[in-house]
């Protein structure tokens, strides 16, 4: 079973917020608030923070941005993984990933089935990898940012869960690229 092991120093990531939608500002992006506050509070470092439309080369450019930037270790995005026209956050997280993390957007599914119900089959959240960079894909909902962080993403960003995090192999996701 998983766990904390305090023997482990903590390591902070530093992690990069996107909203992405329409209608939200800086004054009333609640999603954007909630992780934040629950990247800072676990000791984890804001690298970056900004809100864009839904527009899929803006958001992918914006993905890439932050990717290439060797202070940002992981993007985590709110917004724009629904079914309608203007959701595109997923097709841009795609756009962008070299790898795709499948069981991230299964185990999503999993805990917001136990909060939503059958109404979580509407959610796309997905995970992937690009530049050595970890991105997350959320839905807009305050509810799902915390859901996505207290019950995967807090987790997994902390060296000290056992048996494994995402934390211990960043060294290594960009290995591919130094190979002779």
């Amino acid at each position: 079973m998983s766990r904390i092991d305090d023997t482990r120093p903590f390591i902070p990531v530093r992690i990069a917020v996107l909203t992405v939608s329409d209608t939200r500002t800086p004054e009333d992006d609640k999603s954007g608030d909630v992780l934040t506050a629950r990247l800072t509070e676990a000791g984890h470092t804001l690298a970056a923070r900004s809100i864009l439309a839904d527009e899929r080369d803006q958001i992918a450019d914006q993905l890439r941005m932050w990717c290439s930037d060797p202070e940002v270790d992981v993007i985590i995005s709110t917004g724009g993984t629904g079914l309608t026209g203007r959701d595109v956050t997923v097709e841009a997280h795609r756009d962008v990933y070299e790898k795709e993390i499948d069981a991230f957007g299964t185990i999503f599914t999993h805990v917001s089935m136990a909060k939503i119900g059958t109404s979580a089959v509407q959610s796309r959240a997905t995970g992937g990898v690009a530049n050595g960079t970890y991105l997350f894909a959320l839905p807009g909902s305050p509810g799902a940012c915390k859901d996505a962080w207290d019950e995967i993403l807090g987790k997994q960003l902390d060296f000290r869960h056992r048996p494994c995090n995402f934390v211990e192999i960043m060294p290594r996701l960009d290995e591919h690229l130094r190979r002779k």
